[in-house]
């Protein structure tokens, strides 16, 4: 290819306007790969987690012994560990408390597992909506940096009294790159949004449904401990 129609070559000859335009679609494309490497990486380690402890909840480990054994690293807890260590714990206080009256125990006990599940839910879908926003605004911005590029050309070849192909199609090139730019953008912000919302779903049903089932647990042995009193 000519040097003077290459990718450097084109961005080189570019306005100023469009020039920016690439360098903006550039850096917003980094941005978009690091959220990407981040986000997966992070939405597969609490899929992982959650799998690990619900096969040793349901393993019929005795809970307070696990209650035990999580509260030592409670600073580690995220997902399933988190949601247990904050219910088991918001029972045994009110238990204490409100022992003859299993219902505000229970309420008590949900209400505190609920705070942490949206605490958990607002760290999975951090940047998302980044992805979101770019894999929208990416190719709109790209269209801007052609149509500038395109307009000057043809301001350009309106001062020409012979105007060839050869004119012309540096001017187009230059100008079509800032769409591809925009379009390389948005292709992967807006796949892997939509694979991790899906994925942050499943991960936030499997949350709800171990909250429920827990709760469930307890509300059996809240009223088994009001009986023996």
């Amino acid at each position: 290819m000519d040097a003077d129609i290459s990718l450097i070559g084109l961005f080189l000859q570019a306005s100023l306007l469009v020039k920016f335009v690439m360098l903006t679609l550039l850096a917003l494309s980094v941005m978009s790969w690091g959220v990407i490497f981040q986000r997966r990486k992070l939405l597969a380690a609490a899929k992982t987690q959650t799998e690990k402890f619900e096969d040793k909840f349901w393993s019929g480990v005795d809970l307070n012994k696990l209650y035990q054994e999580l509260s030592a690293r409670q600073d580690s807890n995220t997902g399933t560990e988190l949601l247990f260590v904050t219910g088991f714990k918001e029972y045994a206080r009110l238990s204490k408390l409100n022992g003859r009256f299993p219902e505000a125990v229970m309420d008590g006990s949900y209400r505190a597992m609920r705070v942490s599940l949206s605490r958990e839910l607002e760290s999975l879908e951090t940047h998302l909506p980044l992805l979101a926003t770019i894999g929208s605004t990416s190719p709109y911005i790209g269209l801007f940096g052609t149509v500038w590029g395109i307009m000057n050309s043809f301001i350009a070849l309106g001062a020409v009294e012979n105007a060839t192909l050869a004119m012309v199609a540096p001017g187009i090139a230059e100008a079509l790159i800032a769409t591809a730019m925009g379009l390389f953008a948005a292709i992967p912000a807006v796949i892997a949004y939509n694979r991790f919302s899906t994925q942050v779903e499943k991960i936030d049903m499997a949350y709800a449904n171990f909250m429920e089932e827990f709760s469930s647990i307890l509300h059996r042995q809240a009223y088994s401990e009001k009986e023996q009193a």
